[in-house]
Order: C-alpha cells, then structure tokens, then sequence
C-alpha cells in the first residue's frame, strides 16, 4: 500500500513539474546512454581487432635463422644458422610443451599463368599442421595439404582468396590447374576470408601454399626460411621458445644467451600488450560515460531537495500524526530510485536504438557494438549507486525534519 501512494505521488509530481522532472530525468537518460554506447563501442572495436590480431595465428612464435653474436666453445661469431626440416621434426618430437610446429621454405615472386593470366605470387612450402597454425580455414568443398600429399610430393596448391581471384575471377576453382613456375598445379582448396592486421611476408590472401617435400623438389632447397611454432596455451610460449632454443643451441653450438643466433617473434607478446591497452581505453571510455552520469545523478539530488522544500509541510503532518523517521526517509528514496529508474530504462532502449542504426560500412571497420552481460549488468550497477547517493542526503534532511518547525514555516 505505502509503494502504491509512493508511485502515485510521484507521477502527481512529475505531472506538476513536467518541465523540471524532464530535464532531470534526460540527465540520467543521456548519461545512461552514453555508458552504453561508449561501453558497446569499446567491446565491438577490441572484439574486432582481437579477430584481426588472430588471423596471423593464435599462440604463434615465428624462428629465423640469423647469425651468432657471440663466440661460444671456441667457434667464431659470426657464424650462420641454417636450420634444416629434420630439426623442426626432432623439435616436434621432443618438445612437449607445443601444440604444432610446421617449417616455411618460401619463394617471392613465383611465375604464375593460367589461360588468360599471367602474375607473380609468394609460394610457402609447409606441412599440413600450419592450416590450424595461421588460421587458413578452406572454403566449403576445397581442403588444405595432407599427409598423403607430402608423402607423394603431390603437384596441389591452397591458394589464398585474392590470389585465386586474380588467376581465374569469381566462383569455385577447386579441381583447375595452373602452372606454377611452368609446373601444373591443381587447385584443393581456397582460403575462406579473414581479417588480418599482422604479417611477416604481406596478407594471406595473395600467397599460395604447396607441400614442402614438392617446394623442396621444384626448387632444390634444404633450408626452411622459417619455422612456425604453437604453444599448448599462452602461458607455455616462453617454455616453448625456450625448448626450441634448447634444441637447436645444442645442434648448432651456439650461446642460449646469444639474442641473434635466432630471430624470434612472439605473438602472444604483442597480444598481451594490445589486451591491456584496450583494456584501458574501454575503462576510459566508462570513465567518460560515468561522469555525464554523475551530472545526472547531481541533477536528481537537486531536484529531490526541491521536492523537499516543496513537500515540507506534507511532512511535519505525517510525522505530526506518528509517521516514522524511516518510512519518511524510505518515501524520499523509493522516489529517487524510480526517477532514475525510469530515466535509466529510456537510456538503455535509446542507446541500443542507437547502436542497432550504425550501418553496416561503419561496423566493418570497426567492429559491431555490442554490449555484454557483464557490461549491462555494470551499467545498472552504477546507476544504482547514482540513484542511492543522489537520494540519500535529500531522504535523511527530510527525514530530520522537525515536524513543529515544518508546520511552523506554512
């Protein structure tokens, strides 16, 4: 009964102060909006870089070989490391701690021709395992390099999406051949697109990938440029690279200390950094978003204090007639607390009418905003907190009023 008089009071306000009530309520409005928006801005931009930092390949530590920096056991510095196909299979046997490995002989520039086309690409030799590694994902009806062609030292080639675009235009071109270096290749598969914002040789969509054992036939190679590594998870990358270094320091008798014996990049690194970085941009963002909300909070304070003054002789009545310090306090709260409420609710359904607008151009850029469980649930949290503290002190002076000196000022 009490809530029911409560609910009815207020809207006899709200009717009475249309205007002041508006504006206070389109404070906690804007500001709610505005959490919202910045907040689901934030998440969709790092889900969508996150998604870009990923096409290189999830937990990844790329090796090259370089040159030693240091002498060690009487050898020279100086010295070039060649490691070979056999190391990467006696590391892909003896470190436990990894998840795939695959070596990368490479070629730039490779003469390609079809039909009507003439061009020149990157070609990768590798193993099957480096499909999963660098997230080469074929599309419906193509496949990526298998055993049975390594073991045959199969004439097959994955391509990558824009490469085979510009060999043979649009449509399904699993099954054609093409000559790769005036060798005929045939077509198993076509790299489904993907966002990629790293590399170490240009984009995946314009190279090509063949069976290392062919690449080393056609061309005569015994050194992998690279090799590509994969961690169990995150937090084995530096065991990984530790082991691997391991293997290899003692093959080619080199110094563990010796930062140029191999050139090394971890992934997980940059994507630690990018993760704390955007962690902090999306709190700042919040940040920016809270402040407007406590200017709305400020508002309701104001405008309850107004009430109050209104309302003061209401009051000095019913405590006159034995109304409880606590139900006059609850009274003040329980209207703060639906102001906000309600300006709360229009600033989630506008933010999200909002967000649901932004077209589709804008959104492949920077990702769709999207807003999470956790981030909603935030957004009530605070406004919760705003609606407390906004309507605590007008509550408690309305409460400590003293019903002789409230009738007394009517």
């Amino acid at each position: 009964m009490f809530q029911l008089l409560s609910i009815r009071q207020f809207f006899r306000d709200m009717r009475h102060q249309k205007l002041r009530t508006f504006m206070t309520m389109f404070g906690i409005l804007w500001g709610t909006a505005a959490v919202i928006i910045l907040l689901g801005f934030g998440t969709g931009l790092y889900k969508y870089q996150i998604k870009r930092f990923k096409g290189l390949g999830e937990n990844i530590c790329i090796f090259w070989p370089g040159l030693t920096s240091k002498p060690w056991k009487g050898l020279p510095r100086g010295r070039r490391i060649r490691f070979t196909e056999e190391d990467v299979a006696r590391i892909k046997a003896s470190v436990t701690s990894l998840k795939r490995i695959s070596p990368e002989f490479a070629r730039s520039s490779v003469p390609m021709k079809t039909g009507r086309n003439n061009l020149v690409a990157r070609v990768a030799g590798v193993w099957p395992e480096f499909s999963e590694m660098r997230n080469l994902i074929p599309q419906a009806g193509g496949r990526f390099i298998n055993a049975m062609d390594m073991a045959e030292k199969r004439r097959v080639v994955f391509l990558g999406n824009r490469l085979a675009e510009r060999l043979f235009g649009q449509g399904d071109h699993v099954g054609r051949t093409f000559f790769i270096d005036n060798i005929p290749f045939t077509v198993i598969g076509i790299m489904s697109p993907k966002e990629q914002n790293s590399s170490y040789s240009g984009r995946d969509y314009n190279h090509a990938w063949i069976p290392s054992s062919t690449f080393k036939t056609m061309w005569s190679h015994r050194y992998p440029q690279m090799m590509i590594a994969q961690a169990q998870k995150p937090s084995m990358m530096g065991r990984v690279k530790k082991d691997i270094e391991g293997v290899l320091g003692t093959k080619y008798s080199f110094d563990p200390e010796d930062t140029e014996a191999l050139m090394i990049w971890d992934t997980t690194e940059g994507f630690k950094f990018f993760a704390t970085f955007f962690l902090a941009f999306r709190a700042f963002l919040v940040g920016i978003g809270c402040m407007t909300l406590v200017t709305g909070g400020i508002g309701v304070s104001n405008i309850m204090n107004v009430v109050l003054e209104e309302r003061t002789k209401e009051i000095g009545i019913k405590m006159a007639m034995g109304a409880k310090k606590r139900l006059i306090m609850i009274q003040f709260m329980f209207e703060t607390i639906l102001l906000t409420a309600i300006g709360g609710a229009l600033g989630f359904l506008l933010a999200f009418g909002i967000m649901k607008a932004v077209p589709p151009s804008l959104t492949e850029n920077i990702g769709e905003p999207t807003v999470t469980l956790a981030g909603g649930l935030m957004a009530i949290g605070i406004i919760g907190v705003i609606a407390i503290v906004a309507g605590f002190f007008p509550a408690r002076r309305a409460a400590n009023l003293e019903p002789v000196k409230a009738l007394k000022l009517f």
